[in-house]
């Protein structure tokens, strides 16, 4: 008899994957990553975080906000918070770590395995916990950039890591479909978002 698939669930700090793929020069084909990660197991659930602009007339991220909600992914969005920094300049702040966390610890107990697209050190509490509770965690950030886009605790605490740069041929959108994808409102919004902290840096942005 053989073994049951591996039940996966997705949690993708969606400003720090964008982050890291403008790094490498490529844009993520969110339909083939949804297929690829199919392939590997049951997968229960794709997670996509990411703030939006409320006060904006137009946010550029929300097409593809919208485009994953109809296809396949749990997309969790916050509106971000403004304020003025002791120099007066206007920041934004964007941060979805607490979400992703809270979803990740209640799903713990149904998956046997996380993915978590983020190279964000916060999350090192985070994965420590989730494996303390039986779950296989995997990484999804890059070493091939200067400096690399994951912290390093990170990497350390994964059980695996998988470098982004290595999944291009799999999950990247091929540059001729782009055209296409932006008129079906697919990719539009991952020409701008609110930036992430690659590193752990705090989470305050010059607007």
């Amino acid at each position: 008899m053989s073994p049951a698939p591996s039940r996966i669930a997705l949690f993708i700090d969606g400003a720090n994957v964008y982050s890291t793929t403008k790094t490498l020069g490529f844009d993520i084909d969110y339909k083939r990553l949804l297929k690829e990660f199919q392939g590997r197991g049951t997968l229960l659930r794709a997670f996509y975080y990411t703030a939006v602009i409320e006060d904006q007339e137009f946010s550029s991220i929300r097409p593809l906000v919208d485009w994953l909600d109809y296809n396949g992914y749990t997309v969790v969005t916050k509106a971000t918070k403004e304020f003025v920094d002791a120099s007066g300049r206007r920041k934004v702040r964007g941060n979805m770590d607490i979400e992703l966390a809270v979803d990740a610890m209640e799903l713990a107990g149904q998956i046997d395995e996380m993915i978590l697209f983020s190279g964000d050190g916060d999350f090192r509490s985070l994965v420590a916990a989730v494996q303390r509770r039986g779950v296989r965690v995997s990484v999804v950030s890059t070493i091939a950039t200067q400096p690399p886009m994951v912290a390093d605790e990170l990497r350390r605490q994964a059980d695996v890591f998988i470098d982004l740069a290595e999944l291009q041929a799999k999950v990247g959108r091929d540059p001729s479909e782009r055209q296409a994808a932006r008129e079906r409102g697919e990719a539009r919004g991952q020409q701008r978002q609110i930036p992430s902290r690659p590193r752990g840096e705090d989470d305050e942005f010059d607007r």
